[in-house]
């Protein structure tokens, strides 16, 4: 077992767009890595979940490749303990397990994806580079502050980070996919996204896709958090074009 594997490369690692993988497979992690170092990724493994929590504790990468079985601390344990602390980085679980009970339980605690394997390489940088592209939206302009995890329109409050919406002070209970959706338009910054945009970074061309799929996503969307989903105020058609958000 080679040392890059035991150990991240430090502080080169978390400089532009960087990714911890966090897995126990020495073989998957390091044909993670290659594929990823490939695509121009800075790539760090550690394949203990307690050692991954103790380098997240020090670096802020901005993805987190997550396995659930981990020896040292479980990732859901991972994830509660870091999101908990206040971590922002952008989490996709990798996991064998594929119960939709373990999918919820993710979501629930703060993961951006949930992939389950064993899963073909493209999708998968398909997936790592759509968090990345809603990271680099979210961040502020200029200072190179942290993303924005939070934002706020009418009497709607999402949180980034913990999928979580709230309105008028009370849950809403949003599908992951349709959160998704939400956060895709939230960070494209007003700027109009096609159906066809939505098709392959939201659903990535997923079977049974259609154009109407988005259409009633929206619709859905707009009855839970619109004041007149008649006529909207934040979901915005732009008829021929697609839609956009406005705060």
């Amino acid at each position: 077992m080679t040392d890059v594997w035991q150990r991240p490369q430090g502080s080169e690692s978390v400089s532009g767009r960087s990714i911890l993988i966090v897995e126990d497979n020495e073989t998957l992690a390091l044909g993670l890595r290659t594929s990823l170092e490939v695509e121009g990724y800075k790539v760090a493994c550690v394949s203990d979940g307690s050692e991954g929590l103790a380098w997240l504790d020090q670096h802020t990468p901005d993805l987190v490749v997550l396995d659930l079985m981990l020896p040292g601390m479980n990732g859901f344990e991972l994830l509660r303990r870091y999101r908990g602390s206040g971590g922002e980085a952008a989490v996709l679980i990798l996991s064998a397990r594929d119960q939709e009970v373990d999918k919820v339980q993710g979501f629930r605690i703060g993961a951006d994806d949930y992939v389950v394997k064993p899963v073909g390489v493209l999708e998968l940088l398909a997936r790592v580079e759509a968090i990345i592209r809603r990271v680099a939206a979210g961040r502020t302009n200029g200072d190179g502050a942290a993303r924005a995890s939070v934002h706020r329109f009418s009497d709607v409050l999402v949180d980034l980070r913990t999928r979580s919406v709230m309105r008028s002070g009370n849950p809403v209970e949003l599908s992951p996919m349709e959160f998704d959706f939400l956060a895709f338009l939230i960070g494209s910054g007003g700027g109009i996204v096609s159906r066809e945009t939505l098709m392959q970074q939201v659903w990535r061309y997923s079977s049974g896709v259609t154009s109407r799929t988005v259409d009633q996503h929206v619709a859905r969307l707009r009855n839970k958090l619109e004041p007149d989903p008649a006529q909207p105020r934040h979901l915005i058609t732009v008829r021929k074009a697609g839609y956009r958000f406005q705060r």
